[in-house]
């Protein structure tokens, strides 16, 4: 199971949100970049980007601070926030991004998502950001009526291989993320799923890695001190 380390940008910063609530907003580091290569000396082997401002507003508004990251470290970079057009894909892409992540044009934009995933296949994802079980929108400030597990098999249907799931209410709260949910998502497609949304201890990661996820996320509980990314690379690899 492969572990992401989370850098969450805003206003050029590398932050964290508590359950996507932009008032609550905690700052860790003034370098996205520095963070990034700090993550992958200790041993990452992917790098996990969301542009919040993009998110939010629908425009890039740290790609500049993205193309740092992907010209500085060594190993593949995903990117999601914002990203609602094919000018926003190619442009990640041509600065190096390995896979990029859409989100809000997945309810929003089908047509987009399946254009995409026709010209740059394994290289384009989808979040599916959930309450309650159903998908949220444009930064989470949002919540549709179309069930997360009803997304995902339209998502399979035209050939997407990886989504990153978020369970909201799990999202920076430290207690654990969604494991039925995450469960019953990773059974009912033959898509890679990435677990986001309070994974935090050595315990989680092992669950995880049990239920045959393809990846997670870790976000807060590696800024608070939590949990050492070494430690949890050692939990993934049993």
């Amino acid at each position: 199971m492969i572990l992401f380390p989370a850098i969450d940008i805003r206003g050029g910063k590398c932050v964290r949100l508590i359950q996507g609530d932009y008032k609550q907003e905690v700052i860790y580091h003034d370098s996205p970049s520095e963070m990034a290569k700090e993550w992958e000396m200790q041993g990452a082997a992917y790098i996990h980007v969301v542009d919040l401002d993009g998110a939010r507003s629908g425009d890039s508004l740290n790609r500049k601070a993205i193309e740092e990251i992907a010209g500085l470290v060594e190993i593949p970079v995903q990117v999601g926030g914002g990203v609602r057009d094919m000018k926003t894909v190619e442009a990640h892409i041509k600065n190096g991004v390995s896979r990029v992540i859409i989100g809000t044009a997945a309810i929003e934009n089908p047509p987009f998502v399946e254009e995409a995933v026709t010209k740059y296949g394994a290289k384009i994802a989808v979040s599916i950001d959930a309450r309650n079980g159903f998908v949220a929108t444009n930064g989470w400030t949002e919540t549709s009526d179309v069930k997360a597990v009803d997304l995902l098999s339209r998502l399979a249907a035209i050939g997407i291989e990886t989504v990153v799931y978020t369970d909201i209410l799990k999202d920076g709260m430290l207690q654990g993320p969604n494991f039925e949910e995450l469960l019953r998502m990773n059974d009912s497609s033959g898509i890679d799923i990435i677990a986001s949304g309070g994974v935090s201890t050595e315990s989680d990661v092992e669950l995880l890695n049990q239920m045959g996820l393809y990846g997670a996320i870790i976000g807060k509980a590696l800024y608070e001190g939590k949990v050492s990314l070494g430690q949890l690379l050692e939990v993934g690899k049993s």
